[in-house]
């Protein structure tokens, strides 16, 4: 009976034994096909948009037949290509010396569709910067909000991190944002960090203001921006400023954002053009 009893006893730790060490090989099988898996990702995701940027950037030929966007503009030239391969494309975004070198999407019906989607339209964690979908980003809206992701290969909008050095700020105070049809820069007027979807005293929603109704109202919310502001830019904006709004996740806070607001540069002659036009209007309302 001792005999048989060892003799069962052994059986049922070789049985566990076997049965942990196949758990394991699964697990470790798994785990390596997702590793595999995310670098492969990463490297397509990479390549994708390494050969969008090129089109961009050196375009190969001009096309013959521009595409007409509006009955007074055309698409940009080095844009055109990516556009007749996904229309979902409103423009492009990149801040030197960084990652940010992408194309801007939106989806107005399925507005975050870009969020876990690339320019391909496949599926990704890596997602696409886009344009929220009560922006207009043609008209264009006082406040262009654009989302990415703060991916930790440093893709994507992983370098808004780099906004948070005043050092490297002083060297970067532009981005550019070309939309389909024009060629923009924005100077930077705040970078600073919140937390979103709470109630918290803490939580800026910045992404609710797109169109100012009143100059009071985007005064306040420029004001707001340059009070949480990391450090003093020394840039400002008025009442017929055009902004954008770059957002990213930022980690040191549950629901996190680190948020980088710039304006647009007006053409020479034309600094204070829409500030201009707006004063003028509020002043012929005083005299009716």
């Amino acid at each position: 009976r001792q005999k048989n009893k060892r003799r069962k006893e052994y059986t049922m730790k070789k049985t566990i034994c076997i049965i942990l060490i196949a758990a394991f090989v699964a697990l470790l099988g798994t785990s390596t096909y997702f590793i595999i898996d995310h670098f492969q990702e990463e490297k397509e995701q990479a390549q994708m948009y390494g050969s969008l940027a090129q089109i961009v950037e050196k375009p190969e030929t001009e096309p013959t037949e521009p595409i007409q966007y509006s009955e007074d503009a055309a698409i940009l030239p080095e844009l055109t290509e990516l556009y007749r391969q996904n229309s979902d494309l409103v423009g492009w975004v990149r801040v030197e010396d960084t990652n940010i070198n992408y194309p801007v999407m939106q989806t107005v019906d399925n507005p975050n569709f870009y969020l876990k989607h690339g320019f391909d339209k496949g599926y990704t964690d890596y997602g696409c910067p886009y344009v929220q979908e009560d922006c207009d980003v043609q008209a264009p809206s006082d406040n262009i909000v654009i989302y990415g992701h703060n991916m930790k290969n440093g893709s994507m909008f992983a370098n808004l991190e780099k906004f948070k050095s005043e050092d490297f700020w002083k060297n970067h105070k532009t981005v550019t944002f070309n939309t389909l049809t024009e060629k923009c820069e924005y100077e930077i007027v705040a970078v600073f960090k919140t937390v979103v979807y709470t109630d918290s005293p803490d939580s800026f929603k910045f992404y609710r203001f797109t169109n100012a109704q009143s100059p009071e109202e985007f005064t306040a919310f420029i004001e707001k921006c340059k009070e949480l502001s990391l450090y003093d830019t020394g840039v400002s904006a008025e009442y017929g400023d055009k902004l954008i709004t770059l957002s990213t996740c930022e980690y040191s806070h549950t629901n996190g954002r680190l948020v980088v607001v710039a304006k647009k540069i007006m053409e020479e002659g034309s600094l204070n053009a829409s500030a201009d036009d707006a004063q003028a209007a509020a002043e012929i309302q005083r005299l009716d």
